[in-house]
């Protein structure tokens, strides 16, 4: 039996220590996804849902008149909605990033503050995931090693003492 084998198995492999979590005999393997899985439903929540409308409102989805050759086509909701109630014309430019991928990602500037502010919104979402990211994964390795013997443990060098 190979290593992919033995993680579809309900036999556990030879040598491994057996764990026992929500009624089930689990591998170490087994255990520390049910553990992910469950520090991930028990992270997810209203910052989550706010964090995929800021990226996705920021996606330049709408239709615009005609822009020069190497402009993003298209803007997004949130920079239209934002050029509406924030209509500042600034006296100086802000630097900006725009596009649609991280291919066509380009710096940029604008006077006008809504356009500043709407270019924002949706890295703002995409730094939220990556807080949720890092914070599931801390959480679902400390929990881990609270359950399970230290030979199973995960070395957390790499992330720090999680105590």
């Amino acid at each position: 039996m190979n290593e992919f084998e033995s993680l579809i198995t309900d036999k556990p492999q030879s040598g491994s220590n057996v764990y026992v979590y929500d009624g089930r005999n689990l591998t170490s393997q087994e255990l520390y996804l049910c553990v992910l899985v469950q520090e991930t439903l028990d992270h997810l929540g209203v910052q989550d849902i706010e964090a995929v409308v800021a990226i996705i409102l920021g996606q330049p989805i709408l239709p615009t008149r005609g822009k020069f050759r190497f402009a993003t086509r298209g803007t997004s909701i949130a920079s239209s909605v934002c050029r509406y109630l924030f209509d500042v014309e600034l006296p100086y430019r802000l630097p900006t990033l725009t596009g649609s991928t991280l291919a066509t990602l380009r710096l940029s500037s604008t006077k006008h503050l809504g356009a500043f502010i709407g270019r924002k919104v949706p890295y703002v979402g995409w730094t939220i995931l990556a807080h949720d990211v890092i914070a599931i994964n801390i959480k679902s390795i400390a929990h881990y090693n609270r359950l399970v013997k230290p030979e199973d443990q995960i070395n957390d060098a790499t992330v720090g003492t999680l105590g």
